[in-house]
């Protein structure tokens, strides 16, 4: 037997992964076949989606958080840090929301997800056609603002990005909405990267 036959299945990875008991506090993605689990977020990272979240009206959006997104034709289902869907919109019920109904979809870069925010997960996003996928990178202290996504798998992108620098609106435009980011802070002591 070769090392290709002893590889798990993708349908034996999702159920695995879907059957997995994840200590409390913490999350799980699937990501691409690869299980990623994550330690609890900081507090700058929480206020910052604490921030978003308060500008997106309950009336008009479904503000979801700890909801997998399920990509179609991916071996992935990754789980943002917020998931915007206009109400109304959507599965009522289950774990995971597609990613076609999906309006936007925003990750706070923590000091250990910087290749995941900015390649892989960007990738996934574009191959599910997410319109606006929004990283928030409290190490750089600015927003990456993505749309126009085109291709599928590996090799899916945005065709648009606009980098905005905390304290700036990032503009919104299909959703209405000029996202303040004066209240975004950032992690002290992380050593800068080079994305995106």
């Amino acid at each position: 037997m070769t090392a290709v036959d002893d590889r798990p299945m993708t349908t034996d990875v999702v159920e695995f992964f879907e059957n997995l008991e994840v200590p409390e506090g913490y999350k799980a993605e699937l990501l691409r076949g690869e299980i990623v689990m994550m330690a609890p977020p900081d507090l700058v990272h929480s206020d910052i989606v604490e921030a978003v979240l308060d500008q997106f009206p309950r009336r008009d959006w479904r503000r979801l958080q700890m909801v997998a997104v399920a990509v179609l034709q991916e071996t992935s289902e990754p789980m943002p840090d917020l998931v915007l869907v206009e109400r109304g919109v959507g599965p009522s019920e289950g774990q995971l929301m597609p990613s076609k109904v999906i309006s936007m979809l925003v990750e706070v870069v923590s000091k250990t997800s910087v290749e995941r925010d900015y390649v892989v997960k960007r990738s996934i996003y574009a191959a599910g056609g997410v319109p606006i996928y929004l990283i928030i990178d409290p190490i750089m202290g600015h927003c990456v603002l993505l749309t126009e996504p085109k291709g599928a798998g590996e090799e899916a992108d945005y065709e648009l990005q606009r980098v905005t620098k905390f304290g700036e609106r990032v503009p919104l435009a299909p959703l209405s909405i000029e996202l303040d980011t004066t209240e975004f802070g950032t992690y002290k002591g992380v050593k800068a990267h080079r994305r995106p």
